[in-house]
């Protein structure tokens, strides 16, 4: 039995779904086209692996505080039917039914919450999820993140808490990801795949001979 991880935004799921996040807030009256640029600009940052994510994690967050999780949870429930199942390819499907015919444990390592990860996860019949937590206090999001971010090195930290608690080692586990920031976890794992990556990741895959691959 292996072990599988899988990135989501732009690797299990085509587009990022921060940006999805903020079109469906904006079709049902609850943000604007700043909000939509605004997460366009993180996004472009993000990509070019220049953005400050404690600090726009920190911003993005402000607008839940006082939110109750379970609003947060249904409120993501509604955006996996209507925006994100919509960008699930069929290479991503059969390659989570590949890992799942051999038997091997699988896990989705997100720089997103869990709230937007689960119904993901659930849909593919992933077992685990590995996310950038959000502070919770009786009931209701703070606005805050719990530290580390599943982001960069935070991915490794996060994932290495699942390997000791699901018990396999990361050094013999497989990571598809589209991201140059998830270097840390790529150079981790025995088994790296670049999936859509961008234009760093390919350098770095192509002159290290890992495969890439198109989903």
């Amino acid at each position: 039995m292996g072990v599988a991880l899988f990135d989501m935004d732009r690797t299990l799921v085509r587009r990022e779904t921060a940006s999805l996040y903020v079109r469906s807030r904006r079709d049902r009256g609850l943000g604007s086209w700043r909000d939509t640029a605004r997460v366009a600009w993180w996004v472009a940052q993000y990509t070019l692996g220049v953005i400050d994510a404690p600090d726009v994690a920190s911003r993005a967050l402000m607008v839940l505080a006082g939110t109750k999780e379970s609003d947060v949870e249904q409120e993501c429930e509604v955006l996996f039917r209507k925006y994100i199942l919509p960008h699930i390819g069929e290479r991503a499907r059969v390659a989570v039914a590949h890992h799942k015919a051999r038997g091997d444990q699988m896990a989705i390592v997100t720089g997103a919450s869990p709230y937007v990860a689960r119904p993901v996860a659930d849909y593919f019949g992933i077992e685990h999820v590995v996310a950038s937590d959000l502070e919770v206090v009786e009931g209701e999001l703070t606005g805050r993140p719990v530290e580390p971010l599943c982001y960069g090195v935070g991915k490794v930290i996060r994932t290495n808490r699942l390997a000791r608690e699901a018990g396999f080692d990361l050094r013999e586990a497989m990571f598809y990801s589209d991201s140059y920031t998830d270097l840390p976890l790529l150079e981790a794992v025995s088994h790296p795949v670049a999936v859509n990556p961008d234009m760093r990741l390919k350098r770095v895959a192509e002159a290290r001979g890992w495969p890439v691959e198109i989903w």
